[in-house]
């Protein structure tokens, strides 16, 4: 209860006078967290900014329009990423109301989401509650923060480190940390998170992250910041774990009745599910054929987002995941429509088949995928090979994968740098279309050769340039704090 001193006028007189009075409309900081209840709802708050970053999807679609494997329809600002045409405004999206599917998304999302794991972080030790249980929900609200940061560092570099709430205004205002010193705070939030008694899968619930989720972070972080042999040690981790394995068939992965089988390689995903009002995403409508007309790709679907011909010609016959790509399709009608059909803009438009949804009217049912236990083989393969070439058994893991898609295995004798180029042709066929092949181009400098390279009739011509690695920092966000920088391409 709040003691609020107030002056009352009189008729006659001025007095004063003390109300007591009880809050009901507002809820502050100081009179949150103190219950199971409200530690919970605050961890499910601190989820709230992940679903925003992925609903656009911005978590996939930066990347993916930027690679040399997808590309998208030229409308609404979509063609700024695949050209690299975008300002520092991100003029073009919003312009277009698209900051859903902007690098903006992730600014706002990551720093929205690591100012509500903050609260928790700083809050809910003291909450009076199952103590088990609190000890797992400051967990994942430090698994949160670190997968927050990792989106941030390997979109726009150099990045603010933040680990405590803002109480005021001149809180929020922090400067840029440079990128090993982001990484070094996501290993302390990662190894916090491991230390807080997560369940393992399949006792961890629906949208959580496991505790072997959090090594699968920790690994990806390592491979990123080219620290092979901690990526090695948390890829293995995982695999030796026993918790997962990869399904038989790779198709089911990704196919809408087969979700809950698929949580046994589908690590963490994006969650969603076929009600309204929900959380949705738009990779089922953009990858469908335009005006709905392919059933089993969904009920509303806009033919916006394609593959190109070159990488669907990059794969073997025999590979089971060109299979997840189609250069026809079957209408409303049972016709097959032909590839010169597919799409307006160009006859060579190759359909991508990872998001179907041909029942609901929502389309909700297909989860975007973060962390698959076969990224782990691939991160454990590439790991191995830096740190000591071509090895037996860096040949295992890669082979682990290749066996799953109906591959032989690779061919033996090759070079350590053949060997690295293989596993990161490995992981385009694996992971195409899942927001990953841009950040493997990326760190390791192939932007700049690979890029120009992946043109078609829609794209002829794609001018990347060294500055692309990173995105701008949105101009609003320097706007707003005095203590941030451009990153220096940028400027």
């Amino acid at each position: 209860m709040k003691k609020i001193v107030i002056p009352i006028l009189a008729a006659l007189c001025l007095t004063g006078c003390e109300l007591d009075e009880t809050i009901y409309s507002s809820i502050y900081t100081e009179a949150f967290y103190k219950t199971a209840a409200d530690a919970e709802k605050g961890l499910v708050a601190a989820y709230d900014p992940f679903a925003d970053m992925y609903s656009g999807p911005a978590g996939t679609l930066i990347a993916d329009f930027s690679d040399d494997q997808t590309y998208p329809r030229g409308v609404v600002g979509r063609n700024t990423l695949t050209l690299f045409t975008y300002d520092v405004n991100y003029t073009t999206q919003k312009s277009n109301s698209r900051t859903n599917e902007s690098p903006q998304q992730i600014w706002i999302s990551g720093y929205d989401g690591i100012e509500k794991a903050n609260w928790i972080i700083a809050k809910v030790p003291d909450a009076v509650m199952d103590e088990t249980r609190k000890k797992q929900i400051i967990g994942e609200a430090y698994f949160l923060r670190a997968f927050y940061l990792w989106m941030l560092t390997k979109n726009f570099g150099d990045v603010p480190i933040k680990t405590s709430p803002s109480y005021s205004e001149a809180d929020a205002i922090v400067g840029k940390s440079p990128k090993a010193e982001v990484y070094k705070q996501i290993y302390a939030d990662l190894d916090l998170a491991f230390a807080a008694g997560l369940p393992s899968y399949p006792a961890v619930d629906k949208g959580r992250p496991a505790k072997e989720v959090v090594n699968a972070l920790y690994a990806k972080a390592a491979l990123y910041n080219e620290e092979w042999a901690k990526a090695l040690e948390k890829a293995q981790a995982v695999i030796t774990s026993g918790k997962y394995s990869l399904m038989p068939d790779v198709r089911n992965v990704y196919k809408y009745d087969q979700e809950d089988a698929a949580r046994i390689e589908n690590m963490w995903a994006y969650e969603v599910d076929p009600i309204s009002p929900g959380r949705s995403h738009q990779m089922t409508g953009l990858c469908g054929p335009a005006a709905s007309s392919g059933p089993e790709y969904g009920r509303t679907t806009f033919g916006s987002m394609f593959a190109y011909q070159k990488f669907y010609n990059s794969f073997s016959p025999q590979d089971k995941r060109r299979q997840l790509l189609d250069t026809t399709y079957v209408d409303k009608s049972g016709k097959i429509i032909p590839q010169r059909s597919v799409t307006p803009i160009t006859t060579e438009g190759v359909l991508i088949k990872k998001y179907q949804d041909p029942v609901s009217t929502q389309n909700l049912i297909p989860n975007i995928p973060i962390f698959r236990l076969a990224d782990m083989y691939l991160i454990a393969a590439e790991a191995e090979a830096r740190l000591n070439g071509a090895t037996p058994a860096a040949y295992g893991y890669i082979n682990t994968v290749r066996k799953r898609a109906g591959l032989a295995d690779l061919a033996t004798g090759l070079s350590k740098d053949a060997f690295i180029e293989a596993v990161l042709q490995e992981r385009a066929w694996e992971f195409f279309a899942e927001g990953d092949r841009w950040y493997d181009l990326t760190r390791t400098g192939k932007f700049l050769t690979v890029i120009p390279k992946a043109v078609n009739p829609v794209y002829p011509v794609r001018n990347v340039t060294a500055k692309n690695k990173y995105f701008p920092i949105p101009q609003d966000e320097l706007n707003a704090n005095p203590k941030l920088e451009q990153n220096p391409d940028w400027k």
